[in-house]
């Protein structure tokens, strides 16, 4: 998926991918019951409130209610959703500018839509200096997150913490 959008899954066959998640944050709700999963690759903070929003998970605080939607067409219950997000790096560190922190404001952004909606989040890989990508295995709760010139780091929802392993 590009920048901007979600995907929904129960499928076994079917893996959310997103890559180039540097500043911006990937979104994986949980359903470990249904054994659904959905995506949301998150590029700001906030939603413009002039205008109509064509893209809702552009922004963090439309991303979550739209994905907790997206889910619930699925079957899920907000109430069986756990969160893992992935990214929310500072890209421009270099430049030593607070401002230009997107990817902190991002990651604080989809906490509180989040914290908003109920859902927990279960564990994250954020921050640091570094672009990831992510793909989510929705039947058996396996998101694989390879960071740029890493090994990939693994989350099961049984053993419920990312460990460094190959390449999935």
């Amino acid at each position: 998926m590009r920048m901007g959008e979600l995907a929904v899954t129960g499928t076994a066959a079917e893996v959310l991918t997103t890559i180039g998640l540097g500043s911006c944050v990937g979104i994986v709700l949980l359903d470990e019951r249904r054994r659904t999963a959905g995506l949301a690759h998150v590029v700001f903070p906030l939603a413009p409130t002039d205008q109509e929003i064509r893209a809702p998970a552009k922004f963090a605080d439309t991303a979550v209610p739209a994905l907790i939607a997206a889910m619930a067409r699925l079957g899920s219950l907000r109430s069986a959703l756990e969160a893992v997000l992935i990214g929310g790096a500072r890209m421009f560190a270099f430049l030593r500018a607070p401002d230009l922190d997107i990817g902190s404001a991002n990651v604080k952004a989809v906490s509180q839509a989040l914290a908003q909606a109920g859902v927990p989040i279960r564990d994250s890989v954020t921050g640091g200096c570094v672009g990831r990508s992510v793909r989510v295995h929705a039947t058996d709760g396996v998101i694989a997150v390879r960071e740029a010139g890493a090994s990939s780091r693994v989350y099961t929802v049984a053993q419920g913490l990312f460990e460094e392993i190959s390449p999935r």
